[in-house]
């Protein structure tokens, strides 16, 4: 078992970099490449999906009163179009979920190391250029005039970010706006979508590893809960506001920057 302080660093990590398209697993990976953790770890890749949803906890805070709406708990209007509803979340992650319930082997096995990271932050920060680039008229302002088909659209873009290093809010954002969503609908959707897809994807990897767990185990993996939740919640309301505003460019540029730093560590 690590040490509290391997687990407070990464949930550090973790908060910090949720919400931004940069991919928090993957920065997770290499973070931990950096603390000695073997690739082949199979607890820390437990570890690395149970955190991030105390992160994506911090967006329930934020969208409190958007979540009670789509469970019919509020009495507020959409501020455009129809409104947002559960329809688009349902068919914006059911892809996802089918897609990573069947792969999840393959996925933990295969992909969470630093060279298929670097590989996923370069192709990750292309789509973002891609995205930015080359969006149509935008048809969505807001999150309220989603169509069903772009929430579908949308969920599709959502499959790549399984890949580590692709960054599932930088795939979502993308995909929304090649989709007609201007970048801050885009955004509110990406996180709001989140919330089922993580604690879906928490659920799954307690219930299959929780018989292995030991005290020590369990006091680690809430300590790095505890702190992904606190960070990000610090860090959210900033943080989205910068996402929703900035061009996605500028995300794919730090993006190679990392990926050519870890892959002269991975040559030495």
């Amino acid at each position: 078992m690590y040490d509290l302080w391997v687990a407070v660093i990464i949930g550090i990590v973790e908060g910090l970099t949720e919400f931004l398209p940069v991919s928090s697993t993957g920065h997770m990976i290499l973070a931990g490449s950096l603390l000695g953790i073997p690739d082949s770890d199979e607890m820390m890749k437990t570890f690395e999906i149970v955190i991030q949803l105390g992160a994506i906890l911090a967006v329930v805070v934020v969208y409190w009163k958007r979540i009670l709406r789509l469970f019919g708990l509020s009495k507020e209007k959409p501020r455009r179009g129809r409104g947002l509803n559960l329809i688009h979340i349902l068919i914006a992650i059911i892809p996802t979920m089918a897609v990573a319930y069947l792969s999840s082997h393959f996925i933990k096995e295969k992909l969470f190391s630093p060279t298929t990271v670097v590989i996923g932050l370069v192709l990750g920060g292309i789509l973002l250029i891609i995205g930015e680039k080359f969006q149509p008229r935008i048809t969505a302002n807001d999150v309220d005039e989603l169509t069903y088909k772009q929430a579908f659209f949308i969920g599709l873009w959502q499959i790549i970010a399984l890949w580590p290093g692709f960054s599932r809010s930088g795939s979502t954002i993308a995909g929304g706006m090649l989709a007609g969503a201007s970048r801050a609908a885009a955004a509110d959707f990406t996180f709001i979508i989140a919330i089922p897809v993580m604690v879906a994807a928490t659920g799954y990897e307690m219930l299959k590893s929780m018989h292995g767990f030991s005290s020590a185990d369990i006091t680690f993996f809430a300590t790095g809960f505890i702190v992904s939740f606190v960070v990000a919640l610090l860090a959210v309301v900033t943080f989205i506001r910068f996402v929703q505003n900035m061009s996605l460019s500028y995300f794919a540029y730090y993006r190679f920057i990392i990926a050519i730093l870890f892959f002269f560590f991975l040559l030495r």
